[in-house]
């Protein structure tokens, strides 16, 4: 087979959405039950949250419209008012985005040439002489734990944690070093490796987030982000080993990234516990008692089919075959790759198109050869590339507050959930404190608990999952703010992204 080039993927409508904070540091919100719009909220939520469509885009500026998570457009009419609908004519909704060097967007009206500002809480389009009334900061609203793909380099960042140092080297982001925490703080980002350390201005890795770790962000429509220090030097890969630092003289755009949600790399094991690997570039066999880079599989799904691709390292799906083989060349939108999913404590089931259920022959090929499917055809699955989760529901991320002692669920920085496996599909929650979680008679969660707990985690999506609580309920957010674990089925509170 010859070698297949990894593609990254092309950015999803959650890549372009952002926040657009005020001059007041509040939030543009459509309010749904009043069709208007207001920047009064403090934190970034669905009705903060704004897609960009770009119809037409140049150098420092584009024609967009701005869309809302329920489909509707922020709208400017003829006395300056701001309303919250659909189009009535193909200009009604555009704006004229520029792009200002300090990391500022302003929106002006294309029919009335005035630009989109704030009082604090009222929006309105009513002046055509900018100001820095007129400028918004947008803050990219894609989940929090993500990885950095340079176009330049065609390659993405990577931390080294024995060196301190972050390189643009990886060619494919299948290990946990390619995924960062993105931290919104003050009006900056700080960017935190999997291990806990965050990138500084001297182009190493230090223990604690600082001034000397908060770097500007310029954003564009696209995903497309530039960090910089606000002094000039801009971030971009350096050198023959394309060291991450700090310099004054990117070529070309090489200090642009593709900021993305970090994929779900999964490891998957046979009930011998050998985990699935490719061998002779396309044959799956379950012979591996270590885990090696052709052991990991690109977990994507559609969570509305419950269909399931798995990519694999070299870039190709598995996909059943001639004789119900299963082997790792398929393409992208090849039928044959598409597999439904079942799930049965912790562990996954299979079933390929033509119905059959993938397991293990007893020469250790994968096969799609059961009609029932059996032990020999569930699979352990582990996230092979997050030592942690973030996790994000329907109110917010899922952390702690200093104004309660239990799991909130409604956060705007998130706390990290460490991952203890002790068996497929099973893990300890762990705090970041070192604590284990710990689960009230009322279905509520503390960090404090001296004992470790089983928690069950079943993926819904590419970036999907539900969390099967010690009490044998589904863990969900609920409205009050407060995290809980007392449902017995999935429902949308139940869904988290991570």
């Amino acid at each position: 087979m010859d070698e297949v080039e990894w593609t990254p993927r092309q950015p999803k409508s959650e890549d372009l959405r952002v926040g657009l904070i005020s001059w007041a540091g509040s939030y543009l919100t459509y309010e749904a039950c009043k069709s208007t719009v207001t920047a009064a909220a403090k934190g970034l939520g669905r009705r903060q949250t704004w897609e960009i469509l770009v119809s037409n885009e140049h150098d420092t500026q584009a024609v967009v419209r701005l869309r809302s998570l329920q489909g509707l457009h922020l709208l400017c009419e003829a006395d300056g008012s701001l309303c919250y609908g659909r189009p009535r004519t193909s200009h009604h909704g555009c704006f004229l985005l520029r792009f200002h060097r300090n990391g500022k967007w302003t929106l002006q009206c294309i029919i009335s040439g005035r630009y989109l500002e704030s009082d604090g809480e009222d929006v309105f389009c009513n002046s055509r002489v900018l100001s820095a009334y007129h400028m918004w900061t947008p803050r990219p609203a894609l989940h929090v734990h993500v990885i950095l793909y340079s176009p330049f380099n065609q390659c993405y960042a990577r931390a080294d944690p024995t060196m301190c140092r972050v390189w643009v080297d990886a060619p494919v982001p299948c290990r946990e070093e390619c995924g960062f925490l993105l931290h919104f703080q003050d009006g900056c980002y700080h960017l935190e490796t999997s291990t806990h350390f965050f990138l500084s201005h001297l182009d190493r890795l230090v223990s604690q987030p600082s001034t000397q770790t908060a770097f500007h962000m310029q954003v564009r429509p696209g995903g497309l982000v530039a960090l910089s220090d606000g002094e000039g030097g801009m971030l971009y890969a350096q050198g023959a080993h394309l060291l991450l630092g700090l310099g004054s003289n990117p070529h070309r755009g090489e200090e642009w990234f593709i900021l993305q949600r970090c994929p779900t790399w999964v490891s998957l094991r046979s009930k011998s516990r050998k985990f699935l690997s490719i061998f002779y570039d396309v044959e799956v066999y379950a012979t591996s008692e270590h885990l090696t880079p052709m052991s990991l599989f690109q977990f994507e799904s559609n969570k509305e089919s419950r269909t399931l691709q798995l990519r694999s390292t070299n870039g190709c799906y598995l996909a059943q075959r001639r004789h119900r083989i299963v082997m790792a060349d398929g393409c992208p939108l090849e039928p044959e790759t598409f597999f439904r999913m079942y799930w049965n404590c912790g562990r996954i089931i299979l079933q390929s198109p033509s119905g059959r259920f993938l397991g293990i022959a007893p020469n250790s090929l994968l096969m799609a050869n059961a009609t029932i499917p059996g032990s020999n055809e569930e699979f352990g699955i582990l996230l092979a590339n997050r030592p942690f989760l973030v996790l994000r529901g329907r109110y917010g991320y899922v952390g702690t507050s200093s104004e309660h002692d239990l799991m909130q669920c409604n956060m705007d920085q998130p706390d990290c959930i460490h991952l203890l496996p002790c068996r497929q599909g099973i893990y300890h929650f762990q705090a970041q404190g070192g604590a284990f979680w710990s689960i009230t008679s009322f279905g509520t969660f503390r960090p404090w608990g001296k004992f470790a707990l089983n928690f069950c985690i079943e993926l819904q999506g590419s970036n999907l999952l539900t969390v099967l609580a010690p009490n044998g309920f589904y863990m969900r957010s609920d409205r009050s703010g407060t995290l809980l674990a007392d449902s017995e089925d999935i429902t949308k509170e139940c869904i988290w992204e991570f």
